[in-house]
C-alpha cells in the first residue's frame, strides 16, 4: 500500500496509536497544534537536527529502521552532550508520496525502540510530501540542572573522550563495499547478514560493531561526570573540528597525543584491509557521537583521556614526541571535508 492511498490524517491516526505510552507531564499529546508538556524544576533543554537523503544518508547502504533509531540517537546525543536528559520528540518527515508504507512502519519501529533506549517520548510533529529526496528531522526537548557549555575549559584541564573513534567512519568504508543495506534488527538472520558481507575478506566479529556503530549509534549518557565537567561536545563532524569548536568557545589551546587516541581492534583490521589509516579515520571520520570533554587535573574520570587544555596553540603529539600544529579537519556542510 502507498502513501498515497491512505493519506496524512490516516497515517496520523497509526501514528498516534502507536506511540500511545504517555508520559503523566504530557497535558497534550500527539494530534493537536502544539503539544503541552509540564515542566519540572529543571531548565529546558531544546535541540533539532535534521538528516537528508544524499547529504546524512544514502538509502542503498541504511534500513528505514536504521534510519529511525539513528535520527532519534544524533539527536539526543546533542542532550546529553549539554549534560541534559532527553523527555520529548517532535518528529518531521518528508517523503514522496509513491513511499511504500512498509518502509514507513520500519522507519517508526526504529524511533520506538530509540525512544524506548532514551526513556523519552514522542508528542508531535509535522509530516509532508516531497518531489525531491527524504528529510527528517526531530526535535528533542530535555531538561538539566546543571548545564555543560562548550565554552567551560580551563588551562590545566584534562581532555577525555568517551570511548573509540573511528567506528562509524570504517563503518561507511565498508558499506561502500558491499553496496547495499545490512539489516542488524533484532529480528534479523545473522546467516543471512552475514552473507551479504562474505566477500569482504573480514570476519563477522570485525564487520558487525563497526556497520552498527555508523548504522545504529548510541549516544553516551553523561550522568558519571556531569558534576565537575568544566566542557563538553559530542563528537558528530570529527574528533579535531569538534575539538576545534570546544577550543574556539573557550577561547584556549589544546594538546592531544596521538598514542592515546582510543581506537578499536576491529578498525585497525577493517581499516588495514581497507588501506585506511586508523588514526586518521579516528581524527576526522566523525559520526562517532562520543563525547568530548574537560574537567580539573585533579579529578578522577571514568574516561579515555587524551590531552589537555594549554593557553593558545593547537597541538598533536605524534609517537616520537614531536609537536605539530593541527588543523579543524573533519565534515562541514557546505564543505564537505
Amino acid at each position: 500500500m502507498k502513501l498515497s492511498q491512505i493519506g496524512e490524517l490516516l497515517l496520523l491516526e497509526q501514528i498516534k496509536k502507536s506511540f500511545k505510552k504517555k508520559s503523566r507531564n504530557i497535558v497534550v499529546g500527539i494530534g493537536d497544534d502544539a503539544a503541552v508538556v509540564k515542566l519540572k524544576d529543571k531548565k529546558l533543554l531544546l535541540t533539532t537536527d535534521m538528516m537528508v537523503e544524499g547529504v546524512h544518508f544514502d538509502l542503498d547502504f541504511i534500513t528505514p529502521y536504521q534510519l529511525g533509531f539513528k535520527l532519534i540517537s544524533v539527536n539526543v546525543s546533542d542532550i546529553y552532550a549539554m549534560g541534559g536528559k532527553p523527555f520529548y520528540l517532535l518528529l518531521n518527515i518528508a517523503v514522496k508520496k509513491d513511499m511504500d508504507t512498509k518502509f514507513i512502519t520500519s522507519l517508526f519501529d526504529g524511533v520506538k525502540d530509540a525512544i524506548r533506549l532514551y526513556d523519552t517520548f514522542l508528542i508531535g510533529g509535522d509530516l509532508s510530501d516531497t518531489n525531491i529526496g527524504m528529510a527528517l528531522s526531530a526535535t528533542v526537548i530535555g531538561g538539566v540542572k546543571r548545564h555543560i557549555p562548550r565554552s567551560g575549559a580551563k588551562i590545566g584541564d584534562k581532555i577525555y573522550v568517551t570511548g573509540k573513534l573511528g567506528d562509524s567512519a570504517c563503518g561507511l568504508e565498508l558499506l561502500k563495499k558491499i553496496r547495499r543495506p545490512v539489516p542488524l534488527e533484532k529480528n534479523c538472520s545473522t546467516f543471512n547478514v552475514q552473507r551479504l558481507t562474505k566477500n569482504l575478506g573480514l570476519s563477522w566479529n570485525v564487520i558487525e560493531p563497526l556497520l552498527r556503530r555508523h548504522l545504529m549509534p548510541e549516544a553516551r549518557d553523561p550522568k558519571k561526570f556531569v558534576t565537575y565537567a568544566t566542557s563538553m561536545i559530542d563528537i558528530s563532524d570529527g574528533l579535531l573540528i569538534d575539538l576545534w569548536r570546544l577550543c574556539d568557545e573557550s577561547k584556549v589551546g589544546v594538546r592531544i597525543y596521538i598514542e592515546k587516541i582510543p581506537v578499536s581492534s576491529e578498525l585497525k583490521k577493517a581499516a588495514l584491509y581497507l588501506g585506511i589509516s586508523p588514526i586518521k579515520l579516528a581524527l576526522s571520520g566523525g559520526e562517532d557521537y562520543e563525547l568530548l570533554f574537560t574537567a580539573p587535573d585533579r579529578k578522577k574520570v571514568e574516561a579515555v583521556y587524551i590531552g589537555e587544555i594549554i593557553k593558545s596553540e593547537r597541538l598533536i603529539v605524534d609517537s616520537s614526541g614531536k609537536e605539530n600544529a593541527f588543523t579543524a579537519t573533519g565534515y562541514q556542510h557546505f564543505r564537505g571535508k
